[in-house]
Protein backbone atom coordinates (compact mmCIF):
# COMPACT_ATOMS: atom_id res chain seq x y z
CA UNK A 1 0.00 0.00 0.00
CA UNK A 2 1.14 3.52 -0.72
CA UNK A 3 -0.11 6.58 1.10
CA UNK A 4 -2.11 6.14 4.26
CA UNK A 5 -5.73 7.24 4.05
CA UNK A 6 -6.43 10.83 4.82
CA UNK A 7 -9.50 12.83 5.65
CA UNK A 8 -7.93 16.18 4.92
CA UNK A 9 -7.10 17.71 1.57
CA UNK A 10 -3.98 19.57 2.67
CA UNK A 11 -1.44 16.75 2.50
CA UNK A 12 -1.69 15.85 6.20
CA UNK A 13 -2.65 12.38 7.41
CA UNK A 14 -5.30 12.53 10.14
CA UNK A 15 -6.04 8.86 10.79
CA UNK A 16 -5.84 7.79 14.44
CA UNK A 17 -2.60 5.87 13.69
CA UNK A 18 -0.99 9.01 12.25
CA UNK A 19 -2.16 11.13 15.19
CA UNK A 20 -0.77 8.58 17.68
CA UNK A 21 2.61 8.43 15.89
CA UNK A 22 2.79 12.23 15.66
CA UNK A 23 2.03 12.58 19.38
CA UNK A 24 4.84 10.16 20.29
CA UNK A 25 7.36 11.91 18.03
CA UNK A 26 6.38 15.37 19.31
CA UNK A 27 6.49 14.39 22.98
CA UNK A 28 9.98 12.96 22.60
CA UNK A 29 11.41 16.03 20.81
CA UNK A 30 12.84 19.28 22.08
CA UNK A 31 12.03 21.77 19.32
CA UNK A 32 13.95 24.55 21.06
CA UNK A 33 17.21 22.85 19.98
CA UNK A 34 18.60 23.46 16.50
CA UNK A 35 18.75 20.01 14.81
CA UNK A 36 22.13 20.96 13.27
CA UNK A 37 23.65 21.73 16.69
CA UNK A 38 22.80 18.40 18.31
CA UNK A 39 20.28 16.15 16.59
CA UNK A 40 20.11 13.74 19.52
CA UNK A 41 19.00 16.51 21.91
CA UNK A 42 16.57 17.80 19.28
CA UNK A 43 15.03 14.32 18.78
CA UNK A 44 15.22 13.06 22.38
CA UNK A 45 15.20 16.16 24.61
CA UNK A 46 11.51 15.77 25.47
CA UNK A 47 11.97 12.07 26.22
CA UNK A 48 14.92 12.79 28.52
CA UNK A 49 12.94 15.52 30.28
CA UNK A 50 9.95 13.21 30.92
CA UNK A 51 11.71 10.02 31.97
CA UNK A 52 13.41 9.38 35.30
CA UNK A 53 15.68 6.35 35.61
CA UNK A 54 13.91 3.88 37.97
CA UNK A 55 15.80 3.10 41.20
CA UNK A 56 16.02 -0.52 40.02
CA UNK A 57 17.77 0.36 36.73
CA UNK A 58 21.25 1.38 35.65
CA UNK A 59 19.99 2.62 32.28
CA UNK A 60 16.58 3.70 31.05
CA UNK A 61 15.88 3.81 27.33
CA UNK A 62 13.26 3.15 24.65
CA UNK A 63 14.71 -0.38 24.45
CA UNK A 64 14.46 -0.87 28.21
CA UNK A 65 10.84 0.32 28.30
CA UNK A 66 9.91 -2.19 25.57
CA UNK A 67 11.67 -4.93 27.56
CA UNK A 68 9.77 -3.94 30.71
CA UNK A 69 6.46 -4.14 28.83
CA UNK A 70 7.38 -7.50 27.33
CA UNK A 71 8.10 -8.84 30.83
CA UNK A 72 4.61 -7.74 31.94
CA UNK A 73 3.09 -9.71 29.03
CA UNK A 74 5.15 -12.77 30.00
CA UNK A 75 4.13 -12.47 33.66
CA UNK A 76 0.48 -12.61 32.56
CA UNK A 77 0.87 -15.72 30.38
CA UNK A 78 3.13 -17.58 32.84
CA UNK A 79 0.64 -17.07 35.67
CA UNK A 80 -2.33 -18.37 33.67
CA UNK A 81 -2.80 -22.12 34.10
CA UNK A 82 -4.53 -23.87 31.18
CA UNK A 83 -5.58 -27.52 31.05
CA UNK A 84 -4.74 -27.84 27.35
CA UNK A 85 -1.12 -26.59 27.70
CA UNK A 86 1.48 -28.84 26.08
CA UNK A 87 4.33 -30.30 28.17
CA UNK A 88 6.92 -27.62 27.38
CA UNK A 89 4.52 -24.84 28.41
CA UNK A 90 3.48 -26.68 31.59
CA UNK A 91 7.14 -27.04 32.58
CA UNK A 92 7.80 -23.32 32.01
CA UNK A 93 4.82 -22.47 34.23
CA UNK A 94 5.97 -24.90 36.97
CA UNK A 95 9.46 -23.37 36.86
CA UNK A 96 7.95 -19.87 37.14
CA UNK A 97 5.66 -21.00 39.97
CA UNK A 98 8.60 -22.41 41.93
CA UNK A 99 10.48 -19.12 41.50
CA UNK A 100 7.58 -16.89 42.51
CA UNK A 101 7.01 -18.88 45.74
CA UNK A 102 8.86 -16.31 47.85
CA UNK A 103 7.66 -17.57 51.25
CA UNK A 104 9.00 -21.08 50.61
CA UNK A 105 12.32 -19.72 49.28
CA UNK A 106 12.62 -17.56 52.45
CA UNK A 107 11.79 -20.57 54.61
CA UNK A 108 14.45 -22.77 52.97
CA UNK A 109 16.97 -19.90 53.21
CA UNK A 110 20.55 -21.18 52.70
CA UNK A 111 19.82 -24.92 53.00
CA UNK A 112 19.81 -25.73 49.24
CA UNK A 113 23.08 -23.83 48.74
CA UNK A 114 24.85 -25.52 51.67
CA UNK A 115 23.77 -28.89 50.29
CA UNK A 116 25.17 -27.98 46.87
CA UNK A 117 28.50 -26.76 48.30
CA UNK A 118 28.79 -30.01 50.21
CA UNK A 119 28.13 -32.09 47.08
CA UNK A 120 30.94 -30.40 45.11
CA UNK A 121 33.53 -30.86 47.82
CA UNK A 122 33.03 -27.83 50.01
CA UNK A 123 34.31 -24.28 49.89
CA UNK A 124 37.81 -24.04 51.42
CA UNK A 125 37.48 -20.34 52.22
CA UNK A 126 34.41 -21.12 54.35
CA UNK A 127 35.38 -24.41 55.97
CA UNK A 128 38.24 -26.01 57.90
CA UNK A 129 37.61 -29.52 56.58
CA UNK A 130 37.90 -29.73 52.78
CA UNK A 131 37.67 -32.59 50.26
CA UNK A 132 40.04 -31.83 47.34
CA UNK A 133 38.92 -34.51 44.85
CA UNK A 134 35.20 -33.73 44.81
CA UNK A 135 36.01 -30.17 43.75
CA UNK A 136 36.92 -31.30 40.24
CA UNK A 137 33.31 -32.32 39.60
CA UNK A 138 32.24 -28.72 39.36
CA UNK A 139 35.41 -27.69 37.52
CA UNK A 140 34.87 -30.20 34.72
CA UNK A 141 31.31 -28.92 34.29
CA UNK A 142 32.41 -25.25 34.24
CA UNK A 143 35.24 -25.98 31.81
CA UNK A 144 33.03 -27.95 29.42
CA UNK A 145 30.54 -25.08 29.24
CA UNK A 146 33.37 -22.54 28.75
CA UNK A 147 34.76 -24.57 25.85
CA UNK A 148 31.38 -24.87 24.20
CA UNK A 149 30.65 -21.15 24.47
CA UNK A 150 34.08 -20.20 23.18
CA UNK A 151 33.93 -17.32 20.70
CA UNK A 152 34.00 -18.62 17.12
CA UNK A 153 36.91 -16.33 16.23
CA UNK A 154 39.21 -17.87 18.83
CA UNK A 155 40.31 -20.81 16.71
CA UNK A 156 42.42 -22.85 17.38
CA UNK A 157 41.35 -23.48 20.98
CA UNK A 158 44.18 -22.68 23.35
CA UNK A 159 44.39 -24.03 26.88
CA UNK A 160 46.03 -20.89 28.24
CA UNK A 161 42.78 -19.00 27.94
CA UNK A 162 41.67 -20.93 31.01
CA UNK A 163 45.02 -21.34 32.78
CA UNK A 164 47.18 -18.36 31.81
CA UNK A 165 50.07 -20.84 31.56
CA UNK A 166 50.88 -23.80 33.72
CA UNK A 167 48.30 -25.55 35.90
CA UNK A 168 50.95 -26.09 38.59
CA UNK A 169 51.02 -22.38 39.43
CA UNK A 170 47.47 -22.55 40.71
CA UNK A 171 46.97 -24.12 44.10
CA UNK A 172 44.03 -26.55 44.04
CA UNK A 173 42.50 -24.82 47.02
CA UNK A 174 42.59 -21.43 45.25
CA UNK A 175 40.95 -22.95 42.20
CA UNK A 176 38.21 -24.55 44.30
CA UNK A 177 37.61 -21.24 46.09
CA UNK A 178 37.29 -19.41 42.78
CA UNK A 179 35.07 -21.94 41.01
CA UNK A 180 32.74 -22.34 43.97
CA UNK A 181 32.49 -18.55 44.29
CA UNK A 182 31.54 -18.32 40.59
CA UNK A 183 28.82 -20.89 41.16
CA UNK A 184 27.53 -19.15 44.30
CA UNK A 185 27.44 -15.60 42.93
CA UNK A 186 25.34 -16.85 40.01
CA UNK A 187 22.92 -18.50 42.43
CA UNK A 188 22.23 -15.45 44.61
CA UNK A 189 19.09 -14.65 42.60
CA UNK A 190 17.60 -18.01 43.53
CA UNK A 191 18.09 -17.64 47.28
CA UNK A 192 16.28 -15.79 50.05
CA UNK A 193 16.11 -12.01 50.32
CA UNK A 194 19.08 -11.68 52.72
CA UNK A 195 21.42 -12.98 50.02
CA UNK A 196 20.11 -10.41 47.55
CA UNK A 197 20.49 -7.68 50.18
CA UNK A 198 24.11 -8.71 50.75
CA UNK A 199 25.03 -7.79 47.18
CA UNK A 200 23.22 -4.43 47.27
CA UNK A 201 26.40 -2.38 47.86
CA UNK A 202 28.20 -4.28 45.13
CA UNK A 203 25.40 -3.45 42.66
CA UNK A 204 25.26 0.18 43.78
CA UNK A 205 28.97 0.59 43.07
CA UNK A 206 28.78 -1.13 39.70
CA UNK A 207 25.40 -0.03 38.34
CA UNK A 208 24.19 2.80 40.59
CA UNK A 209 20.99 0.91 41.42
CA UNK A 210 19.62 1.26 44.96
CA UNK A 211 16.57 -1.02 44.83
CA UNK A 212 16.28 -4.66 43.75
CA UNK A 213 13.91 -5.44 40.88
CA UNK A 214 10.49 -6.85 41.73
CA UNK A 215 10.81 -10.56 42.53
CA UNK A 216 8.49 -11.54 39.67
CA UNK A 217 10.71 -9.74 37.12
CA UNK A 218 13.69 -11.86 38.14
CA UNK A 219 11.48 -14.94 37.75
CA UNK A 220 10.24 -13.91 34.30
CA UNK A 221 13.82 -13.22 33.14
CA UNK A 222 15.07 -16.53 34.44
CA UNK A 223 12.34 -18.62 32.81
CA UNK A 224 12.69 -16.60 29.61
CA UNK A 225 16.46 -17.17 29.41
CA UNK A 226 16.39 -20.86 30.37
CA UNK A 227 13.35 -21.94 28.31
CA UNK A 228 13.34 -19.41 25.50
CA UNK A 229 11.39 -21.43 22.94
CA UNK A 230 8.61 -22.40 25.36
CA UNK A 231 8.34 -18.78 26.53
CA UNK A 232 8.59 -17.62 22.91
CA UNK A 233 5.55 -19.75 22.04
CA UNK A 234 3.56 -18.16 24.88
CA UNK A 235 4.59 -14.63 23.86
CA UNK A 236 3.89 -15.07 20.15
CA UNK A 237 0.47 -16.64 20.77
CA UNK A 238 -0.41 -13.68 22.98
CA UNK A 239 0.82 -10.70 20.95
CA UNK A 240 2.36 -11.32 17.54
CA UNK A 241 0.51 -10.37 14.35
CA UNK A 242 1.21 -12.97 11.65
CA UNK A 243 1.44 -10.58 8.68
CA UNK A 244 4.38 -8.75 10.29
CA UNK A 245 6.58 -11.65 9.17
CA UNK A 246 5.85 -11.06 5.48
CA UNK A 247 6.24 -7.28 5.76
CA UNK A 248 9.61 -7.53 7.52
CA UNK A 249 10.83 -10.11 4.99
CA UNK A 250 9.93 -7.64 2.26
CA UNK A 251 11.89 -4.89 4.06
CA UNK A 252 14.94 -7.17 4.37
CA UNK A 253 14.87 -7.79 0.61
CA UNK A 254 14.76 -4.04 -0.09
CA UNK A 255 17.66 -3.32 2.27
CA UNK A 256 19.79 -6.19 0.94
CA UNK A 257 19.29 -4.68 -2.52
CA UNK A 258 20.30 -1.23 -1.22
CA UNK A 259 23.46 -2.70 0.37
CA UNK A 260 24.49 -4.34 -2.90
CA UNK A 261 23.86 -1.13 -4.84
CA UNK A 262 25.92 0.97 -2.40
CA UNK A 263 28.91 -1.29 -3.11
CA UNK A 264 29.15 0.47 -6.49
CA UNK A 265 29.73 3.80 -4.72
CA UNK A 266 32.84 2.55 -2.90
CA UNK A 267 36.13 3.58 -4.48
CA UNK A 268 38.25 1.87 -1.81
CA UNK A 269 37.17 -1.67 -2.78
CA UNK A 270 38.19 -3.51 -5.94
CA UNK A 271 35.82 -5.37 -8.26
CA UNK A 272 36.69 -8.91 -7.13
CA UNK A 273 36.09 -8.12 -3.43
CA UNK A 274 32.85 -6.28 -4.30
CA UNK A 275 31.58 -9.36 -6.12
CA UNK A 276 32.36 -11.56 -3.08
CA UNK A 277 30.65 -9.02 -0.79
CA UNK A 278 27.59 -9.02 -3.06
CA UNK A 279 27.43 -12.83 -2.96
CA UNK A 280 27.69 -12.83 0.83
CA UNK A 281 25.00 -10.16 1.27
CA UNK A 282 22.57 -12.03 -0.96
CA UNK A 283 23.31 -15.35 0.80
CA UNK A 284 22.33 -14.01 4.25
CA UNK A 285 19.66 -16.22 5.78
CA UNK A 286 16.83 -14.49 7.63
CA UNK A 287 14.87 -15.57 10.68
CA UNK A 288 11.86 -13.39 11.47
CA UNK A 289 9.52 -13.48 14.45
CA UNK A 290 9.78 -17.05 15.72
CA UNK A 291 10.64 -20.61 14.58
CA UNK A 292 7.45 -22.08 13.06
CA UNK A 293 7.58 -25.35 15.03
CA UNK A 294 7.02 -23.67 18.41
CA UNK A 295 3.38 -23.00 17.47
CA UNK A 296 2.72 -26.32 15.70
CA UNK A 297 0.56 -28.36 18.06
CA UNK A 298 1.28 -31.65 16.28
CA UNK A 299 5.05 -31.08 16.05
CA UNK A 300 6.75 -32.79 19.04
CA UNK A 301 10.03 -30.83 18.67
CA UNK A 302 9.23 -28.20 21.33
CA UNK A 303 8.32 -30.80 23.97
CA UNK A 304 11.36 -32.92 23.04
CA UNK A 305 13.63 -29.94 23.74
CA UNK A 306 12.68 -30.07 27.42
CA UNK A 307 11.91 -33.80 27.66
CA UNK A 308 14.58 -34.60 30.26
CA UNK A 309 13.68 -31.70 32.55
CA UNK A 310 11.65 -32.53 35.64
CA UNK A 311 10.75 -29.53 37.74
CA UNK A 312 9.15 -29.42 41.16
CA UNK A 313 6.72 -26.71 42.37
CA UNK A 314 8.57 -26.56 45.72
CA UNK A 315 12.26 -26.71 44.79
CA UNK A 316 13.27 -23.65 42.78
CA UNK A 317 16.97 -24.00 43.63
CA UNK A 318 17.08 -27.63 42.51
CA UNK A 319 15.13 -26.73 39.35
CA UNK A 320 17.94 -24.34 38.44
CA UNK A 321 20.55 -27.06 38.92
CA UNK A 322 18.44 -29.32 36.72
CA UNK A 323 18.53 -26.62 34.03
CA UNK A 324 22.29 -26.11 34.37
CA UNK A 325 22.98 -29.81 33.94
CA UNK A 326 20.65 -30.02 30.97
CA UNK A 327 22.36 -27.02 29.31
CA UNK A 328 25.84 -28.47 29.87
CA UNK A 329 24.67 -31.79 28.46
CA UNK A 330 23.18 -30.08 25.37
CA UNK A 331 26.35 -28.06 24.80
CA UNK A 332 28.60 -31.12 24.99
CA UNK A 333 26.26 -33.15 22.77
CA UNK A 334 26.70 -30.56 20.02
CA UNK A 335 30.38 -31.51 19.74
CA UNK A 336 29.37 -34.85 18.20
CA UNK A 337 26.57 -33.59 15.97
CA UNK A 338 26.65 -31.75 12.65
CA UNK A 339 25.77 -28.05 12.91
CA UNK A 340 22.09 -27.34 12.29
CA UNK A 341 22.17 -24.30 9.98
CA UNK A 342 18.47 -23.59 10.55
CA UNK A 343 18.65 -23.47 14.33
CA UNK A 344 17.56 -20.15 15.83
CA UNK A 345 20.30 -18.49 17.88
CA UNK A 346 17.82 -16.64 20.15
CA UNK A 347 14.22 -16.94 21.39
CA UNK A 348 11.21 -14.99 20.08
CA UNK A 349 10.44 -13.00 23.25
CA UNK A 350 13.49 -10.74 22.96
CA UNK A 351 13.70 -7.00 22.21
CA UNK A 352 16.86 -7.12 20.12
CA UNK A 353 18.20 -8.26 16.74
CA UNK A 354 21.22 -10.41 15.89
CA UNK A 355 23.75 -11.39 13.24
CA UNK A 356 25.66 -14.66 13.46
CA UNK A 357 28.95 -14.57 11.47
CA UNK A 358 29.48 -18.34 11.43
CA UNK A 359 25.95 -18.94 10.14
CA UNK A 360 25.68 -15.78 7.99
CA UNK A 361 22.25 -15.38 9.52
CA UNK A 362 20.22 -12.38 10.70
CA UNK A 363 17.51 -12.75 13.34
CA UNK A 364 14.66 -10.36 14.15
CA UNK A 365 12.69 -11.86 17.07
CA UNK A 366 9.00 -11.05 17.53
CA UNK A 367 9.90 -8.86 20.53
CA UNK A 368 11.50 -6.10 18.42
CA UNK A 369 8.78 -6.06 15.74
CA UNK A 370 6.67 -3.40 17.47
CA UNK A 371 6.49 0.42 17.60
CA UNK A 372 8.54 2.59 17.47
CA UNK A 373 10.64 0.14 15.41
CA UNK A 374 7.87 -1.32 13.31
CA UNK A 375 4.12 -1.36 12.79
CA UNK A 376 1.99 -2.16 9.78
CA UNK A 377 -0.08 0.88 10.79
CA UNK A 378 2.72 3.46 10.92
CA UNK A 379 4.23 5.39 8.03
CA UNK A 380 6.98 3.76 6.03
CA UNK A 381 9.35 6.64 6.90
CA UNK A 382 9.11 5.45 10.51
CA UNK A 383 9.43 1.75 9.63
CA UNK A 384 12.52 2.31 7.47
CA UNK A 385 14.07 4.65 10.07
CA UNK A 386 13.29 2.16 12.86
CA UNK A 387 13.43 -1.56 11.99
CA UNK A 388 14.86 -0.74 8.53
CA UNK A 389 17.96 0.77 10.10
CA UNK A 390 18.22 -2.23 12.48
CA UNK A 391 18.05 -4.60 9.47
CA UNK A 392 20.81 -2.62 7.73
CA UNK A 393 22.83 -2.65 10.96
CA UNK A 394 22.63 -6.46 11.25
CA UNK A 395 23.46 -6.98 7.55
CA UNK A 396 26.48 -4.68 7.91
CA UNK A 397 27.74 -6.78 10.85
CA UNK A 398 28.56 -9.36 8.18
CA UNK A 399 31.10 -6.86 6.85
CA UNK A 400 32.45 -5.18 10.00
CA UNK A 401 35.94 -5.75 11.46
CA UNK A 402 34.86 -9.19 12.75
CA UNK A 403 32.17 -10.36 10.30
CA UNK A 404 34.37 -9.65 7.27
CA UNK A 405 36.56 -12.63 8.25
CA UNK A 406 33.77 -15.09 7.37
CA UNK A 407 32.56 -16.10 3.91
CA UNK A 408 28.98 -16.45 2.63
CA UNK A 409 28.68 -19.94 4.18
CA UNK A 410 29.92 -18.81 7.59
CA UNK A 411 33.40 -20.31 7.23
CA UNK A 412 36.35 -18.34 8.55
CA UNK A 413 38.04 -17.48 5.29
CA UNK A 414 39.87 -14.49 3.86
CA UNK A 415 37.89 -13.52 0.73
CA UNK A 416 39.46 -10.07 0.47
CA UNK A 417 42.12 -8.90 -1.99
CA UNK A 418 45.14 -7.29 -0.30
CA UNK A 419 44.13 -3.95 -1.86
CA UNK A 420 40.60 -4.02 -0.40
CA UNK A 421 41.74 -5.32 3.01
CA UNK A 422 44.29 -2.50 3.36
CA UNK A 423 41.75 0.13 2.37
CA UNK A 424 39.12 -1.34 4.71
CA UNK A 425 41.56 -0.75 7.58
CA UNK A 426 42.17 2.83 6.44
CA UNK A 427 38.45 3.61 6.19
CA UNK A 428 37.87 2.01 9.61
CA UNK A 429 40.66 4.05 11.18
CA UNK A 430 38.72 7.22 10.37
CA UNK A 431 35.81 5.95 12.50
CA UNK A 432 38.12 4.81 15.31
CA UNK A 433 39.39 8.39 15.45
CA UNK A 434 35.95 10.03 15.13
CA UNK A 435 34.24 8.04 17.91
CA UNK A 436 37.39 8.09 20.07
CA UNK A 437 37.10 11.89 20.13
CA UNK A 438 33.67 11.77 21.81
CA UNK A 439 34.04 12.73 25.48
CA UNK A 440 31.33 11.32 27.75
CA UNK A 441 30.78 13.72 30.66
CA UNK A 442 28.61 11.20 32.51
CA UNK A 443 31.52 8.73 32.61
CA UNK A 444 33.73 11.32 34.31
CA UNK A 445 34.91 12.84 31.03
CA UNK A 446 36.37 9.60 29.63
CA UNK A 447 36.68 9.20 25.87
CA UNK A 448 34.65 6.56 24.06
CA UNK A 449 36.90 3.69 22.90
CA UNK A 450 36.91 3.99 19.12
CA UNK A 451 38.58 0.58 18.84
CA UNK A 452 36.29 -1.57 21.00
CA UNK A 453 33.13 0.03 19.53
CA UNK A 454 34.32 -0.12 15.91
CA UNK A 455 32.17 -3.08 14.77
CA UNK A 456 28.97 -1.54 16.13
CA UNK A 457 29.82 1.89 14.71
CA UNK A 458 30.46 0.44 11.25
CA UNK A 459 27.08 -1.35 11.51
CA UNK A 460 25.25 1.82 12.65
CA UNK A 461 26.71 3.90 9.83
CA UNK A 462 26.03 1.28 7.16
CA UNK A 463 22.57 0.54 8.55
CA UNK A 464 21.25 4.09 8.39
CA UNK A 465 22.63 4.61 4.86
CA UNK A 466 21.10 1.43 3.48
CA UNK A 467 17.72 1.98 5.15
CA UNK A 468 17.57 5.55 3.79
CA UNK A 469 18.48 4.45 0.28
CA UNK A 470 15.84 1.69 0.41
CA UNK A 471 13.25 4.17 1.72
CA UNK A 472 13.89 6.63 -1.12
CA UNK A 473 13.49 3.76 -3.60
CA UNK A 474 10.17 2.90 -1.93
CA UNK A 475 9.07 6.55 -2.27
CA UNK A 476 10.02 6.51 -5.98
CA UNK A 477 7.71 3.53 -6.46
CA UNK A 478 4.82 4.45 -4.15
CA UNK A 479 4.94 8.25 -3.98
CA UNK A 480 5.64 10.63 -1.12
CA UNK A 481 3.84 9.97 2.14
CA UNK A 482 1.51 12.47 3.74
CA UNK A 483 2.81 14.69 6.51
CA UNK A 484 2.03 13.94 10.14
CA UNK A 485 -0.23 16.39 12.04
CA UNK A 486 1.52 19.01 14.16
CA UNK A 487 4.92 18.15 12.71
CA UNK A 488 6.15 20.52 10.06
CA UNK A 489 8.49 17.88 8.63
CA UNK A 490 8.79 16.13 5.29
CA UNK A 491 9.15 12.36 4.82
CA UNK A 492 12.97 12.48 4.74
CA UNK A 493 13.16 14.36 8.03
CA UNK A 494 10.69 11.92 9.63
CA UNK A 495 12.96 9.02 8.66
CA UNK A 496 15.87 10.57 10.57
CA UNK A 497 13.68 11.63 13.50
CA UNK A 498 12.41 8.10 14.13
CA UNK A 499 15.91 6.68 13.63
CA UNK A 500 17.18 8.94 16.42
CA UNK A 501 14.22 8.36 18.73
CA UNK A 502 14.61 4.59 18.92
CA UNK A 503 17.94 5.32 20.68
CA UNK A 504 16.65 7.79 23.31
CA UNK A 505 17.95 6.83 26.74
CA UNK A 506 19.70 7.88 29.96
CA UNK A 507 22.41 6.26 32.11
CA UNK A 508 23.43 6.39 35.76
CA UNK A 509 27.00 7.73 36.15
CA UNK A 510 28.20 4.46 37.75
CA UNK A 511 26.91 2.48 34.80
CA UNK A 512 28.31 5.00 32.32
CA UNK A 513 31.79 4.57 33.85
CA UNK A 514 31.48 0.80 33.60
CA UNK A 515 29.86 0.52 30.16
CA UNK A 516 32.38 2.85 28.48
CA UNK A 517 34.98 0.18 29.31
CA UNK A 518 32.90 -2.92 28.58
CA UNK A 519 30.13 -2.18 26.04
CA UNK A 520 30.83 -2.89 22.37
CA UNK A 521 28.25 -0.21 21.49
CA UNK A 522 28.91 3.52 21.72
CA UNK A 523 26.74 5.43 24.23
CA UNK A 524 23.25 6.01 22.78
CA UNK A 525 23.80 9.71 22.04
CA UNK A 526 27.01 9.07 20.11
CA UNK A 527 25.43 6.24 18.12
CA UNK A 528 23.03 8.85 16.72
CA UNK A 529 25.46 11.77 16.37
CA UNK A 530 28.32 9.71 14.91
CA UNK A 531 26.33 8.04 12.15
CA UNK A 532 24.45 11.21 11.13
CA UNK A 533 27.60 13.38 11.11
CA UNK A 534 28.98 11.06 8.43
CA UNK A 535 25.84 11.09 6.28
CA UNK A 536 25.52 13.88 3.68
CA UNK A 537 21.83 13.07 3.12
CA UNK A 538 21.05 13.98 6.73
CA UNK A 539 22.62 17.43 6.38
CA UNK A 540 20.71 17.95 3.13
CA UNK A 541 17.40 16.99 4.75
CA UNK A 542 17.89 19.46 7.62
CA UNK A 543 19.96 22.01 5.66
CA UNK A 544 22.84 21.91 8.13
CA UNK A 545 25.61 24.35 7.20
CA UNK A 546 29.11 22.95 6.52
CA UNK A 547 31.16 23.02 9.70
CA UNK A 548 28.17 22.75 12.08
CA UNK A 549 28.33 19.97 14.71
CA UNK A 550 26.06 17.71 12.63
CA UNK A 551 27.84 18.46 9.31
CA UNK A 552 31.60 18.32 9.92
CA UNK A 553 34.02 18.86 7.01
CA UNK A 554 35.60 15.43 7.45
CA UNK A 555 33.28 12.44 7.12
CA UNK A 556 34.03 8.74 7.59
CA UNK A 557 32.54 5.97 5.50
CA UNK A 558 33.22 2.25 5.37
CA UNK A 559 30.05 0.87 3.69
Amino acid sequence: PGQLSCSSANNVCTTSDCVTAAARLLQNMDKSINPCDNFYQYACGGWLERHVIPETSSRHSVFDILRDKLEIVLKGVLETAREQDRDAIKKAKVLYGSCINESLIEQRDSQPLLKLIDSIGGWPVASEDWNATAGWKIFSLTLSVSYTNWHPCSVPLRTHAFTQGSWSYICTQTMQNYLTWQLIIDRVNSLSRRFKDARARYRKALYGTTVEDAWWRDCVRYVQSSMENAVGALYVSETFAGESKRMVSDLIGKIQKAFVETLEELSWMDASSKEKAREKAMAIKEHIGYPAYILEEKNPKLDQEYANLNFSEENYFENILENLMSEAHKSLKKLREPVDPDQWIIGAAVVNAFYSPNRNQIVFPAGILQPPFFSKHQQQALNFGGIGMVIGHEITHGFDDNGRNFDKDGNMLNWWSNYSAEHFKEQSQCMVQQYGDFVWKLAGGQNVSGISTLGENIADNGGVRQAYKAYLQWVDMEGEELQLPGLDMDHKQLFFLNFAQVWCGAYRPEYASQSIKTDSHSPLEYRVLGSLQNFEAFSEAFQCPKGSLMNPEQKCRVW
